[in-house]
């Protein structure tokens, strides 16, 4: 019995290790290590209560939930106001899709200049696509808390974008 949970675990973390990446990246405002941490630390308390977590209608929602949560509680943390360089190292990768890097960068940087919940409400909406009411089980906040944040986080995204963002909507 123990085996087969262990595998069922194994089976659900590589499915959903790459999903849960990308979407920490966007947390962490393109800090691959702090996105690896917080995987880590999601697949982590998951598999302490896997045998609960596998009976759940949809595991890899409460897997985003958990994730967001971690990211949360890092960021208020007094260790959280380290920041990464200025620059990232040039890995010569290029973005799924063959995406622009410059346009990337400057989203990523964007999103890293928000709060962390305006990031984490723009991120759940529009990365993961969820509705307002999952978002706000995520986030642990009431469905119209969801809808301010994100109408004052794409406000400020938008004024941190200045006017070029239909330039942007066009590529």
């Amino acid at each position: 019995m123990r085996q087969g949970r262990r595998d069922g675990f194994r089976e659900f973390a590589a499915g959903r290790s790459g999903h849960l990446y990308r979407s920490a990246c966007l947390l962490a405002s393109g800090d691959t290590h702090l996105a690896e941490d917080l995987v880590q630390e999601t697949l982590g308390r998951m598999y302490l209560h896997w045998g609960r977590i596998s009976r759940v209608d949809n595991p890899a929602a409460y897997a985003q939930t958990v994730l967001v949560r971690a990211y949360l509680t890092h960021r208020r943390r007094r260790s959280a106001g380290e920041r990464p360089v200025g620059e990232f190292p040039d890995t010569g990768a290029v973005a799924p899709g063959g995406g622009d890097p410059a346009l990337r960068m400057t989203l990523l940087g964007a999103l890293g200049r928000l709060a962390p919940k305006d990031r984490a409400v723009l991120v759940l909406r529009y990365w993961e696509d969820r509705s307002v009411e999952e978002t706000a089980d995520a986030m642990n906040v009431s469905s119209a808390a969801v809808r301010t944040r994100t109408s004052r986080a794409l406000a400020r995204l938008r004024e941190q974008l200045g006017g070029s963002l239909t330039a942007f909507a066009e590529l």
